[in-house]
C-alpha cells in the first residue's frame, strides 16, 4: 500500500500562486503520479499526471498555469499553480497509479485550495 499525504493548500487571492506537495510513504519510482481536484457539487477531475519517465500530461485548460513535477529521491510530487482563479477552488487530491498494474491505485486525503475574488 502507498500512503500519500498532500500539503500546501490554503486561501489565496485571484492571481496568486500555490505549490502543492504530495509525499509518499515509500518509493514512487514505479508509480504514475497525478493531481486531481473536486469542486463542491462537481465530479473529481484530472488536473495533471506525470509518469515514471517524468513525462507530464495536463488537462487542456490548465496548460500554462499549472506545472507538475516529481522528485523521486524525496518520494514527492508537486503541483505549482499560478494565476489562480476562483474556479480553481476545490479539494486537490494526489493519486498514485502503478505503472504496469493500472488497476492498482491509491489516493491521498486531499488538501483544500480556496481562491478568493
Amino acid at each position: 500500500q502507498v500512503q500519500l499525504v498532500e500539503s500546501g493548500g490554503g486561501l489565496v487571492q485571484r492571481g496568486g500562486s500555490l505549490r502543492l506537495s504530495c509525499k509518499a510513504a515509500g518509493s514512487i519510482n514505479i508509480w504514475t503520479m497525478g493531481w486531481y481536484r473536486q469542486a463542491p457539487g462537481k465530479e473529481r477531475e484530472l488536473v495533471a499526471e506525470i509518469d515514471r519517465s517524468s513525462t507530464p500530461t495536463y488537462e487542456d485548460s490548465l496548460k500554462g498555469r499549472f506545472t507538475i513535477s516529481r522528485d523521486n529521491a524525496k518520494d514527492t510530487v508537486y503541483l505549482q499553480m499560478n494565476s489562480l482563479q476562483p474556479e480553481d477552488t476545490g479539494t486537490y487530491y494526489c493519486k498514485a497509479t502503478h505503472s504496469i498494474v493500472k488497476s492498482l491505485a491509491y489516493w491521498g486525503q486531499g488538501t483544500q485550495v480556496t481562491v478568493s475574488s
